[in-house]
């Protein structure tokens, strides 16, 4: 997965673009997949390309908790709807490595998220993005690779990428966040991207240096959401009324 994509989408009236249909062609995915002999419903909304995700989350058990994360997997290169949404559904739901696989027995207690990404824009520094705004998709080289300074501890706008040495593929690290994980988790800026560090498999300590090693790009997604409820409404609408 390319974590530094070209974007067809990067003006921000496209923002209105990710709608319940989006997510209830995810959803029927999923049912259709776990659901023997259910015939999926054709999309009708245009087949446009975006980077997307799509996020399986379950009801909380209690109330004022909030909803288990139990899938989420994207791509960062344009996919067009009709079948990017279809694939990532069902990754999502059975080959998110964090998770065992979603079970037919899960349907009525999940929600669907959709996300559809725009705006991307490489960063001047590990610091040069809003929370609440972004998502970041971050890049580093392994910290060994580091050239020699004085250490600092002090965040800094700079970053030191443009004096890295050259590295391959697999030296390198990779991670990001959608814009809407940053402000569930209460995270600030440094806070994030030293999350996004370790997510990426880096399980070393975090210095002032690494972080100035990161390169940054970001992001602006519109997300829907819609539950099983929706859902199965919206399936039986569309089953009447063909």
């Amino acid at each position: 997965m390319s974590l530094l994509p070209p974007n067809p989408h990067d003006s921000k009236a496209e923002l209105d673009t990710c709608t319940p249909e989006h997510c209830f062609h995810a959803f029927d995915a999923l049912y259709c997949a776990l659901v023997p002999n259910s015939k999926p419903i054709s999309p009708r909304f245009a087949d446009d390309k975006y980077p997307l995700f799509v996020t399986w989350k379950t009801r909380p058990s209690r109330p004022g908790r909030d909803p288990r994360l139990r899938g989420c997997i994207g791509s960062f290169e344009p996919l067009t709807l009709h079948k990017g949404l279809q694939e990532f559904a069902l990754i999502s739901a059975f080959r998110d490595h964090r998770f065992h696989k979603i079970e037919r027995s899960e349907l009525d207690t999940l929600q669907c998220s959709v996300s559809l990404l725009t705006d991307f824009e490489d960063a001047a520094s590990y610091l040069d993005w809003t929370v609440g705004v972004h998502g970041i998709s971050i890049t580093f080289p392994h910290p060994s690779l580091l050239p020699s300074s004085s250490s600092s501890s002090t965040p800094s706008p700079l970053s030191s990428a443009t004096h890295l040495p050259r590295v391959t593929s697999r030296q390198k690290f990779s991670a990001t966040y959608l814009p809407d994980v940053m402000p569930e988790q209460g995270w600030d800026k440094i806070e994030a991207v030293d999350s996004a560090i370790q997510k990426a498999g880096w399980n070393g300590s975090i210095t002032e240096d690494l972080r100035r090693s990161v390169k940054l790009r970001r992001y602006q997604s519109k997300i829907c959401v819609v539950g099983w409820d929706d859902y199965i409404e919206w399936r039986q609408a569309q089953t009447a009324s063909s």
